[in-house]
């Protein structure tokens, strides 16, 4: 019997080589080779034109720019409006999401719920390749979602793909990715020739009917979806459903949109009847907020969406000879550089002390404008002392103990203000636009006016 022959890819890039490599030629990262059953091109190329059977493909003839039928581009409105947001204004017909997660987290029952939605005024299809059809029907009974829903429990995605051009549906859903496989490629479901191959297939499909595709993707334990990296290439959208499988709490955000931004996030809240949007989350996030030492608030801003959060820090003295420094929710490299500066310019002895902080809710802030509230919170908890109840902060630190400037400086004080927060600490650099803006608030120049304006 002849030996089957494989080829190594990068899992970082999804570069191929004969044989095994330290280095990634395409990436530069190290230690990404992964063996893998090499799958025949001509195969392929047969596979693709029998799945795209009775299809023209548009882009066979050079076509005018200005010819192009741009009303095959139009939108799906999905009914969640914080989606719809996320998305850059709903799916586009023809598009295809990887709705990515960790196991248990809640993808299925946000698929459902878009499904739900959905079917009240267009077909739409969900295709489960780990569950059957009597325990989908059992999950939407939980969730009471529709019965016009229509359902297939397969784990081959030709049959997946030959089902949706009999019904035509405006969505379909692939639940998931890493489970179905195509006949004739070697490997069995989730290796990477089976993902990326299968996710081509559904691809060509979706940009040859105009009909909108949801692929369900997992994520690894170091947080990176399940599979090749070029199975985020191949989509247009990429969506991480995050939060504390335990917590109530879950957030979606988008790391890549081909059709609107990408720093916008939806937030939803999880109870027996399913999942439903949180519209006012700064709410919800500074629900259980007490008046102790080592809280403090901050604005920052997701997308277009200015949003209030707790920033809660712990200072100890350590055990060992090394403190340690516990960083959740913000970026731990900021973090450690907020505490060398408030050591050095504002003379707090904290080299010496564990420093733990953490954004409260689970959810997880990129926004430089929370630096400011770090610096607080950190500060509150060195001194033993609470910030003032009514007072909100944003602002980015330097190297220098500055306060600099940052974007949207009326919409994070405007949100705090409605949120009963009497004062906001800005920088100074800030100031100007907010004179006008009717808010209360105290401009500071350095961190050290800052920490000096928190306890007043």
């Amino acid at each position: 019997m002849p030996k089957a022959l494989s080829v190594y890819y990068c899992v970082a890039c999804g570069y191929e080589s004969p044989r095994w490599l330290g280095r990634c030629p395409g990436c530069d990262a190290w230690n990404t080779f992964d063996e893998a059953p090499r799958a025949p091109k001509a195969r392929g190329l047969r596979r693709g034109r029998t799945l795209a059977s009775g299809l023209a493909s548009p882009g066979a003839t050079p076509t005018r720019l200005g010819d192009v039928d741009g009303r095959t581009a139009r939108r799906i409105a999905t009914g969640l409006a914080d989606l719809d947001e996320v998305l850059g204004g709903g799916i586009v017909a023809g598009s295809v999401l990887l709705l990515a997660g960790t196991p248990g987290i809640g993808k299925s029952t946000l698929a459902l719920r878009l499904l739900d939605c959905l079917s009240r005024d267009l077909p739409v299809l969900y295709c489960s390749a780990e569950e059957s059809a009597a325990q989908i029907k059992a999950h939407a009974a939980r969730l009471d979602a529709s019965s016009e829903i229509m359902l297939i429990a397969s784990t081959d995605a030709t049959e997946v793909i030959a089902a949706a051009q009999a019904a035509r549906p405006a969505l379909l859903v692939v639940d998931s990715a890493q489970t179905i496989a195509l006949a004739d490629v070697e490997g069995s479901p989730g290796s990477p020739s089976q993902v990326r191959e299968c996710a081509l297939a559904i691809t060509r499909y979706a940009k040859e009917s105009g009909c909108a595709v949801v692929l369900v993707g997992h994520v690894t334990k170091d947080g990176a979806i399940a599979g090749p990296k070029v199975l985020e290439h191949i989509v247009d959208v990429v969506l991480y459903f995050e939060g504390e499988r335990l917590g109530p709490h879950r957030v979606l955000r988008a790391t890549k949109n081909r059709f609107g931004a990408t720093d916008a996030v939806c937030v939803f809240a999880m109870d027996e009847d399913g999942l439903r949007e949180v519209h006012d989350p700064s709410q919800l996030f500074l629900g259980e907020r007490a008046s102790v030492a080592g809280s403090a608030v901050t604005a920052t801003v997701h997308g277009a969406r200015p949003m209030l959060v707790e920033i809660q820090a712990l200072v100890s003295s350590a055990s060992y000879g090394t403190p340690r420094r516990l960083v959740s929710g913000l970026d731990y490299n900021r973090a450690c550089m907020i505490v060398a500066v408030l050591e050095r310019r504002c003379g707090m002895r904290v080299a010496d002390q564990d420093v733990y902080v953490s954004v409260a809710g689970g959810l997880r802030v990129v926004d430089p404008a929370a630096d400011l509230g770090i610096a607080l919170a950190i500060a509150s908890a060195f001194r033993n002392r609470p910030v003032c109840d009514d007072l909100a902060c944003f602002g980015e630190i330097g190297l220098a103990g500055e306060v600099r400037a940052v974007t949207s400086a009326v919409r994070r004080a405007t949100e705090a203000a409605k949120l009963g927060f009497r004062r906001s600490i800005v920088p100074a650099a800030s100031s100007s636009a907010l004179t006008s803006s009717g808010c209360s608030f105290v401009a500071v120049r350095t961190v050290s006016e800052a920490v000096a304006a928190a306890f007043d």
